[in-house]
């Protein structure tokens, strides 16, 4: 049986205050991911979702269990600074804002950043560059300004950095939360035909439930433990337990789950609005 890309067992993680208070904010998380998996983590603010993504990059330490990332032990005492480097190779993240991640005046030179700074061979650089903007679209934006580009666009510059990294696996924190409809689909569409084009590892932080139904796997989060894990049929069948974790289910459940009360005959649950469509026509035929 493979070894999973992450592993983590009992895994805990406290904020400290002082040295005498902390706040718990994971209780004992337990879960493997698979090398490959496009899974999208949910949890209302606070729910330590976010603190969690930031321990699979090595930006915080765990207080105790187990922590395993692309076969690096992140709870090992003995961790050195060059494993966390090319941990870091490997994992990338992007994070809510990309005005935060571009440091270039020119796209390509931003992209470029990461590898240079990896020392990559520069024909090597270009090379690299040339691809990752490929990948998400923007190759005609080579030479552009970032502050000129539409959020949904700086944001796939920001993810075109880290693939020129060429890493297996790439963390998506909130990404989307601070961009409109339009340039949430193009970072959502760009990060799973990686997954499905690369086979990068897409872990997607998110509190947008439509957004999550389109992963392969759901996991929630509820104060600091695993409430659910499993498909996103499996997970949004669960409406009262996730409104009960102050989550939302997609529309398209919440509606069918809405016209049940009313008393419409209607069987499956859908994730999808074509699969909820079909579902009440086929309810309209019958009556």
């Amino acid at each position: 049986m493979a070894q999973p890309f992450i592993h983590t067992k009992d895994l805990w993680y406290s904020y400290r205050e002082d040295d005498a208070h902390s706040t718990p904010v994971l209780r004992g998380i337990s879960l493997d991911i698979a090398r490959g998996e496009y899974v999208a983590i949910l949890g209302h603010n606070g729910s330590g979702k976010s603190t969690l993504a930031k321990l699979f990059n090595a930006i915080l330490e765990p207080d105790s269990g187990e922590l395993t990332v692309a076969g690096t032990d992140l709870a090992s005492p003995e961790l050195t600074e060059d494993e966390i480097f090319a941990l870091r190779r490997e994992v990338g993240m992007v994070f809510q804002n990309p005005d935060n991640q571009l440091v270039a005046t020119i796209v390509e030179e931003d992209v470029a950043f990461g590898p240079e700074n990896l020392g990559v061979p520069s024909a090597q650089i270009r090379a690299r560059v040339d691809a990752a903007l490929a990948a998400v679209g923007m190759s005609e934006y080579a030479g552009s300004e970032p502050h000129r580009l539409s959020g949904g666009q700086k944001q796939r510059v920001a993810i075109a950095g880290i693939l020129a990294m060429q890493p297996s696996c790439m963390i998506f924190d909130e990404s989307t939360a601070m961009l409109d409809p339009k340039g949430r689909r193009e970072v959502i569409e760009t990060f799973e035909r990686l997954n499905r084009e690369q086979g990068i590892t897409v872990l997607t932080i998110t509190h947008y439930m439509n957004e999550a139904a389109r992963a392969d796997r759901v996991i929630v989060i509820d104060d600091g433990r695993v409430l659910m894990d499993g498909t996103p049929r499996e997970v949004f069948a669960n409406t009262e337990a996730l409104l009960a974790a102050g989550l939302d289910v997609p529309q398209c459940t919440a509606l069918v789950h809405a016209l049940r009360r009313e008393g419409v005959a209607l069987t499956g649950e859908p994730i999808t609005t074509e699969e909820c469509a079909e579902l009440i026509c086929r309810a309209l035929e019958v009556q």
